[in-house]
């Protein structure tokens, strides 16, 4: 078996081939997430600030900071990218009750009903590709 030197470990290719596999496979779902958006005519990015702030825990306050860390963007993106959902009718601003300095981000009706198809699909899709997925990942993490 090859073995590739790093400066701190030697890797096998066996285990970059798991990991090509699982970017591969996870590619793929994200592929499609991304064409699901579009054909919901949304962008793939107002899909996952969407799903963000709709699967936030309970207790969690949706907000800017919050969310730009769930979508591991900086907070003049996710600012710009909230405006262009609210302008879409899909998010409403509020203040926060509890800190009236807060700017909490809501999900209008209306994109409810969009999340809640696009949900869907990304149910069935992973239940083609799940198992590939699990498969995947349990290359990489092997001993």
């Amino acid at each position: 078996m090859s073995m590739v030197k790093s400066s701190t470990h030697t890797v096998s290719h066996a285990r970059m081939r798991a990991l090509a596999e699982f970017r591969f496979t996870l590619r793929k779902f994200l592929h499609f997430s991304e064409e699901a958006a579009i054909h919901a005519a949304l962008k793939p990015q107002q899909h996952q600030l969407m799903l963000q702030i709709a699967g936030a825990p309970a207790g969690a306050v949706t907000t800017i900071g919050y969310l730009a860390e769930r979508l591991a963007l900086r907070h003049h993106s996710v600012v710009e990218l909230s405006d262009r959902c609210e302008e879409a009718g899909l998010i409403v601003r509020s203040r926060d009750p509890q800190n009236r300095r807060q700017v909490v981000l809501e999900l209008t009706a209306a994109a409810n009903r969009v999340l809640a198809d696009l949900t869907a699909d990304h149910a069935r899709e992973l239940t083609e590709l799940g198992p590939q997925l699990i498969q995947a990942l349990k290359g990489c993490i092997a001993p």
